[in-house]
């Protein structure tokens, strides 16, 4: 039962303002990291790439204004959208980061294994949707350079001590595709050796499969397959190089 409103509050006392959300979704395609943009069909900022996002309606939590936004704005399937591990990132509330009004925003990440492009146009405010190399990505509608940054350096951190890079990856991988998860989202070579001692010593980190390998290419042998293990964090964690 909802409590009821103290005698004497006045709500009307408070500036109003709105909440928004963002979301940095990626993924790595063709060996590079990419991340989910959408144009801007209307101001401000029309004709801008920016992330997906959008207001809260007045009856909803922030994860189910996330989920709904991705998916008009992107097409992308609801089944998918709906099983996204979502994170919450952080809050960005600068007085000035939307022309409109005051607009706190909530943001999320999530990374995801390879999927197809977006549909061409998107819903709501957004005239189409695309998968962008992180590398490209040109200056983005408010404060959202800042956003897809913050969210980079959490998920690059996140690769250290957490599984969580078995996300960008398909159900049964190599050790070598899991390899290029890290060195795609760090920008670093490293050793296969080490990389592949320090993966399987880690507890639940991956699961082989039994009997399953893939050609690789070059004239070796099929490397075996591995599925995402139970465990969430890394024992020792896998450092990235400095």
């Amino acid at each position: 039962m909802a409590a009821e409103r103290p005698e004497g509050y006045d709500p009307r006392a408070f500036e109003p303002f709105a909440v928004t959300v963002d979301l940095a979704v990626f993924t790595i395609r063709a060996g590079q990291l990419h991340t989910l943009l959408i144009r801007r069909g209307e101001p401000p900022y029309a004709g801008r790439w920016a992330l997906p996002g959008g207001f809260l309606h007045a009856r909803e939590s922030a994860e189910d204004a996330a989920r709904r936004e991705l998916a008009e704005e992107t097409g992308l399937p609801d089944a998918l959208v709906a099983d996204l591990q979502l994170e919450q990132l952080r809050t960005y509330s600068a007085p000035d980061r939307d022309p409109r009004m005051r607009v706190v925003s909530v943001a999320y990440t999530a990374l995801v294994p390879d999927l197809p492009e977006p549909a061409a146009s998107g819903g709501g405010d957004a005239d189409q949707a695309r998968w962008t190399p992180v590398a490209t990505v040109g200056p983005l509608a408010f404060d959202h350079a800042a956003i897809l940054a913050d969210a980079l350096d959490r998920t690059g951190a996140k690769l250290e001590y957490t599984c969580v890079a078995t996300a960008f990856c398909p159900p049964e991988f190599t050790l070598g595709e899991l390899q290029q998860v890290y060195e795609t989202v760090w920008g670093a070579t490293l050793d296969r050796p080490n990389f592949r001692r320090k993966v399987l010593a880690s507890p639940g980190f991956v699961t082989p499969v039994p009997g399953a390998s893939r050609l690789t290419g070059g004239r070796g042998k099929p490397a075996a397959l591995y599925r995402r293990g139970p465990a969430t964090t890394l024992h020792p964690p896998l450092l990235r190089p400095r």
